[in-house]
């Protein structure tokens, strides 16, 4: 009956799971997610509870809610091998997703039981006779949910690891996903040009409790590695390299420690060595694009590159890029990466088809706009020889107000181009009004007067010019 039906509803968004999360399915790659929870199980740690969650919320998500409880039995299976004295503490999120799942497939009497064994086992655990007391290991299984779904759920998922760490302040699994999303909200918030606290203390914490965990190791030495100390970083990176040398999670950092630190060639045998236990992975043909990318732009600086040896540079790099772009179509910076090998390749249309891919997207963040509107700019400006174009989009990518290394980029860029024309006696009107307006967005305003003023000088009619100087004047 609908009655029924309706208190079933109200009960199902009471209870803590992947369906109450609000993990949007927009958010992510589902084939990719996908990818990386089953390589993550196979690899990394079959033991692990939560991945089976998320693989039952991903199967749900892409329609085969068949797949998506045998996920959940095998999650059961597992807390009943681990955890055989705390099987209602530890199953409370996998009934939730029950529940909502059978609720989906219309088995209401299946999800109505499940529920009642959630209310029950609250009931039972807690002395309160309110019984939606939290947990610390369903705060910690949401931390790590959100980690998954990318930049926008940082914040949630520091949030939760934090309320788990309030009970058991030293329980190793806690600690690894707090210092693990502290680092990636460091790495996210710099490339937003703010400031974030530091994931150092957090990440030694973390390794001083999870002593085999070699990817927690991993994360620190690279953290090491930002604060200039390559040599404390690549202690760890050695050691952890004693500990698992065949585990692609921890491979993969491992080959983004040398890159960085110049040793490409190190690198790219590491990242061959991964890709052949995970040959799909999004993550380590990206680093081996990147990596490849590097060896075509050190060619280059040098006095007469071989060209057919940067010609087969170029190749492998696109081909790595591509099966990124293919593969994780919400990454963007790959297909900026993709675009810009071509362009170096002279496959100017290729390139031009692949910045059109993302450009007409609407679901991008602004970081991401600005990241791509200084690429295309950089792609019209140095390939096509099309300045004003370019002049065209690094201004996009300044009108958006929020700070970031890609609007920085822009701001650069486009200062210096039109500095040269006018340091070149070339600049006109239009330099000096479009450098105006460049000022103007950066909140230098008495510059900004000054080159309205050279403007008009230089072109007496022009309407926009005047308005402009009259509003700045205004405003100030």
């Amino acid at each position: 009956s609908t009655i029924s039906n309706n208190s079933l509803k109200t009960s199902l968004l009471q209870l803590e799971c992947y369906f109450t999360w609000t993990l949007v399915k927009e958010d992510v790659d589902l084939d990719d997610l996908e990818e990386i929870i089953v390589d993550q199980i196979k690899f990394y740690d079959e033991s692990n509870i939560t991945n089976y969650n998320l693989l039952s919320y991903i199967c749900h998500l892409k329609n085969s809610n068949e797949e998506a409880l045998r996920s959940l039995q095998k999650a059961e299976e597992l807390v009943q091998k681990h955890h055989p004295d705390e099987i209602a503490r530890r199953s409370l999120v996998t009934w939730g997703n029950y529940a909502w799942i059978y609720y989906r497939m219309k088995r209401y009497e299946e999800a109505q039981t499940y529920v009642c064994k959630v209310e029950n086992s609250y009931k039972n655990l807690s002395s309160t006779a309110h019984w939606k007391i939290h947990f610390p290991e369903v705060y910690a299984e949401e931390g790590w949910a959100l980690l998954r779904f990318g930049g926008k759920y940082f914040e949630k998922a520091k949030n939760c690891f934090e309320n788990a760490l309030k009970n058991e302040p030293n329980n190793p699994d806690f600690n690894a996903g707090y210092a693990t999303t502290m680092y990636r909200l460091e790495d996210f918030a710099c490339r937003c040009g703010e400031e974030v606290n530091s994931s150092l203390e957090p990440l030694k914490q973390a390794v001083k409790l999870n002593p085999n965990d070699t990817c927690i190791m991993a994360l620190l030495a690279l953290k090491l590695q930002d604060l200039e100390q390559d040599d404390e970083g690549e202690k760890y990176i050695q050691e952890a390299m004693q500990k698992t040398p065949d585990l692609p999670y921890f491979l993969r950092y491992a080959a983004k420690f040398y890159r960085r630190k110049g040793e490409i060639r190190q690198a790219v045998e590491i990242l061959k060595k991964a890709l052949a236990l995970t040959p799909k992975s999004g993550f380590l043909h990206h680093q081996l694009g990147i990596c490849y990318r590097e060896n075509v732009f050190e060619l280059q600086r040098t006095r007469n590159p071989p060209q057919e040896q940067v010609e087969k540079l170029v190749q492998l790099a696109i081909f790595h890029f591509k099966m990124v772009t293919d593969q994780k179509t919400k990454f963007v910076a790959a297909y900026s990466h993709l675009a810009n090998m071509y362009a170096i390749g002279k496959r100017y249309e290729e390139a031009e088809e692949t910045f059109q891919k993302v450009l007409c997207r609407n679901n991008l963040t602004s970081m991401e706009k600005q990241e791509l509107y200084y690429n295309y700019g950089n792609f019209q400006r140095f390939h096509m020889k099309a300045e004003s174009k370019a002049i065209e989009y690094y201004i996009e990518g300044l009108k958006m107000q929020k700070e970031s290394y890609g609007r920085n980029k822009c701001r650069r860029a486009v200062e210096t181009l039109l500095q040269q024309k006018i340091k070149r006696g070339l600049g006109d009107a239009t330099d000096f009004g479009t450098l105006g307006l460049v000022h103007n967005l950066n909140g230098e305003k008495q510059k900004a007067i000054e080159c309205y003023q050279k403007a008009i000088a230089l072109d007496r009619n022009n309407e926009e010019y005047r308005n402009a100087l009259h509003e700045l004047r205004r405003s100030i």
